[in-house]
């Protein structure tokens, strides 16, 4: 068992390494190529967009051997990665559109495939702790990928940075393979298509998963809605140069950091929902802080926003593996993926048109809509699908 959370929290500091580095390299590159910053963000719309297909894409997980699905997507993005060695001039460009694009599906692939491979590796009182040290893993490196992306591209260009991020997933392929599954799923019957209503509605039936992955995508969405904030409440309100956003964001991976050690033992004792409010509880405390016309509290507030963001998120990803079937696992997470990450693509540019009434209002109407998604799931009624009269087999060990 050790060894599979060793190979767990290995493969999540690769695909924070790699993912963050490139994320930021590909919009660097285009804007060199093109001069337009409009383009140069298109980037990072072409990662993102995969993610509303997650219930379609995750459904391939369940009928097809799941690790040799995840293997060969890591060892497809490695060639595609390698196709920007072609990228020469402007007329390249879309290539590197192109390479992003296959980034975003494979993201959703690997990170469903994964969701999915974690209970047939580890036993369910481990799940949770291991969701936290993945989470902690990956924003550490986010602290560091981005600065050191940047910093080899200016050294020595796209084309070396392109080739050591494929190298990464290459490595995450390597690590899977030496998995030790205690359990294998059998596909499901080919002539039963994996359906996206069968995921919904595996999703929607027990309130011990809808609540949290419900408390994680308003809290991410409300995240993307405020982002325009912050700008405008660093340059305009606390009159600080742009560049004080790096320490912001640096605060912020840092409470994220400290987050994903502790929020497993977290849920082993409170539950995901209890873990999950609490987790939407801190996001509004941070959007409230950064309304403070003080620096020290919107540092201290980007810190408690990044305590509270992953905690919503693990809690969420641990209720989706303990209390689904193995066989629906991948349709489930896919969906789970596309609920909580894909109103996002919607908030952006709400809270970009919402900004124009300053950056305070926009954080206080974030942190009432959290805090009123954490009190509904608090207080929100009987729990009439049993969820808490029948755990599944494990999840009393886990409570106890």
């Amino acid at each position: 068992m050790r060894r599979n959370v060793v190979l767990f929290v290995a493969v999540s500091l690769l695909s924070g390494l790699g993912g963050s580095a490139m994320a930021l390299v590909s919009g660097i590159w285009i804007l060199d190529l093109t001069g337009s910053t409009g383009f140069a963000a298109l980037a990072g719309l072409c990662v993102y967009a995969p993610t509303l297909a997650g219930p379609w894409l995750g459904g391939l997980l369940d009928r097809v051997p799941r690790r040799r699905l995840v293997i060969g997507v890591d060892l497809a993005l490695a060639a595609a990665l390698l196709s920007l060695l072609a990228v020469r001039g402007p007329g390249q460009a879309w290539l590197i559109y192109a390479v992003s694009l296959a980034y975003g599906v494979g993201y959703v692939l690997v990170d469903a495939g994964e969701t999915a491979l974690l209970p047939a590796a580890l036993p369910p009182a481990r799940l949770a702790d291991v969701n936290g040290w993945r989470s902690s893993a990956q924003e550490g490196m986010k602290l560091v990928a981005p600065l050191a992306g940047a910093g080899l591209y200016a050294w020595r260009g796209g084309h070396v940075v392109a080739v050591l991020a494929a190298a990464v997933p290459v490595l995450a392929a390597a690590l899977y393979g030496a998995l030790r599954l205690t359990r294998t799923v059998p596909a499901a019957p080919a002539a039963r298509p994996a359906g996206v209503r069968d995921g919904l509605a595996a999703l929607l039936a027990r309130r011990a998963v809808r609540v949290p992955v419900a408390l994680a995508a308003v809290s991410i969405a409300m995240s993307g809605f405020t982002t325009a904030a912050l700008y405008d409440v660093v340059v305009t309100d606390l009159a600080l140069p742009s560049t004080f956003l790096g320490v912001l964001a640096s605060a912020q991976g840092g409470g994220s950091l400290l987050a994903g050690l502790v929020v497993g033992r977290l849920v082993q004792r409170h539950g995901e929902v209890a873990v999950g409010a609490a987790g939407a509880v801190l996001f509004a405390a941070g959007c409230l802080g950064r309304c403070l016309p003080w620096w020290p509290g919107t540092v201290a507030a980007s810190v408690t926003v990044g305590v509270g963001l992953p905690w919503t998120l693990v809690a969420a990803v641990t209720a989706v593996q303990a209390y689904t079937p193995q066989a629906m696992l991948g349709r489930v997470a896919g969906t789970a993926n596309t609920a909580m990450f894909g109103p996002i693509t919607l908030a952006i540019p709400l809270g970009s048109a919402a900004v124009a009434l300053g950056g305070r209002p926009p954080l206080v109407v974030a942190a009432v809509v959290c805090l009123a998604a954490a009190l509904a799931a608090t207080f929100g009624g009987p729990r009439r699908d049993g969820s808490a009269a029948a755990p599944e087999p494990g999840r009393a060990r886990v409570r106890a």
